[in-house]
C-alpha cells in the first residue's frame, strides 16, 4: 500500500509542477508594458511606484526617443501603453492602426530650455540674433536626433524660427534621446545643449541658461494612448491612474504641465 500511495502521489505533484510553469508564461504575459519617451524616466518612475502601492499591479517601462519606441512598436514589440514626446510619433502609429484611437489622451506639457554644466559661466539669451555660435566656443551644442528625435526636431524649429539655425548647424551633437544629449552636457563633453525643463530639472549636473520663447517651436505635448495589440487588462486600468490627482502632483513635481484632467466619475 505505501508503494502504491507513493506511485499514485507522483503525477499529483508533476501535474502540479506542470501547472505552474504553465502558469508563469500567463502570468508574465499579463505584466504590464509601457513604452516612455527618455524624458518621462523621472516622474514616469515615481507615477509607477505609486499604481503600485495602491493597485498592488507592476509595469515594466521601457525609455528612449519615442522615434525609436514607434518603429519598435511598428516591428511587432510588445508594448501596452504607448507615451510620446510629441504629437507626431503617436499619429504615426494612429495612421498605421497600431494604438486605440478612442484611448489617446494629450497627458502632459514642457518646455525647451538651453541648459549648460552647473559649473559654467555661460551666459546666453535665446531671442533672434543671438550670438549662440560665441557661446558654443570651441565646443558643439548637443541636441536630440534632429531628423527624429522629438526634442531635436522641437530645437530645430526654434532655432530656425529666432533665425539662429544656420550658425549652428554644422556644430550639433547629435544624441539617440534627449537624456543622452542632456548627459554629453552633464560630463563636461558639450558646453551647451538643448532638452526639456523637466529634463534640467532633474539633473544637478546642468543649469538652465535660458528658457526658449513658446512660440518658436509647436506646443509640446505628451501624448498618451493604449496598443492595439495590447495584451495587458491592466492598460486602461494604467491610463486613467496616469490622469488621476495623484499621478498629476507627481507629473508637475518634476516640471510638468498637466493638460489632461482627471476622468469623470
Amino acid at each position: 500500500m505505501v508503494h502504491r500511495s507513493n506511485r499514485a502521489g507522483l503525477p499529483t505533484l508533476a501535474g502540479l509542477a506542470l501547472a505552474a510553469l504553465l502558469a508563469a508564461p500567463a502570468a508574465m504575459a499579463a505584466d504590464l508594458t509601457i513604452f516612455a519617451a527618455a524624458s518621462l524616466k523621472n516622474a514616469l518612475d515615481d507615477v509607477s511606484a505609486a499604481w503600485k502601492a495602491e493597485a498592488g499591479k507592476q509595469a515594466t517601462i521601457s525609455y528612449a526617443a519615442s522615434s525609436a519606441l514607434a518603429k519598435q512598436i511598428e516591428e511587432g514589440a510588445p508594448a501596452d501603453v504607448f507615451v510620446s514626446a510629441d504629437v507626431a510619433w503617436m499619429d504615426y502609429l494612429l495612421e498605421r492602426d497600431l494604438v486605440k484611437a478612442d484611448t489617446v489622451v494629450q497627458l502632459l506639457g514642457n518646455r525647451l530650455v538651453l541648459i549648460a554644466p552647473a559649473d559654467s559661466d555661460a551666459s546666453v539669451e535665446i531671442a533672434a540674433g543671438a550670438d549662440l555660435a560665441a557661446a558654443l566656443g570651441d565646443g558643439r551644442l548637443a541636441v536630440g536626433q534632429v531628423d527624429s528625435v522629438p526634442a531635436g526636431k522641437y530645437a530645430k524649429e526654434a532655432l530656425t524660427a529666432l533665425g539662429l539655425w544656420d550658425q549652428v548647424s554644422g556644430r550639433l551633437a547629435q544624441a539617440e534621446n534627449v537624456r543622452a544629449a542632456q548627459a554629453l552636457v552633464a560630463t563636461g563633453e558639450a558646453p551647451l545643449g538643448i532638452v526639456y525643463e523637466t529634463d534640467a530639472n532633474a539633473e544637478k549636473a546642468v543649469r538652465i541658461v535660458a528658457t526658449f520663447p513658446e512660440d518658436s517651436h509647436a506646443p509640446i505635448i505628451y501624448p498618451a494612448a493604449v496598443a492595439t495589440e495590447a495584451t495587458s487588462p491592466d492598460a486602461a486600468a494604467f491610463m486613467q491612474f496616469l490622469r488621476t490627482e495623484t499621478a498629476a502632483a507627481l507629473f508637475e513635481r518634476q516640471g510638468f504641465k498637466v493638460l489632461a484632467p482627471a476622468p469623470a466619475h
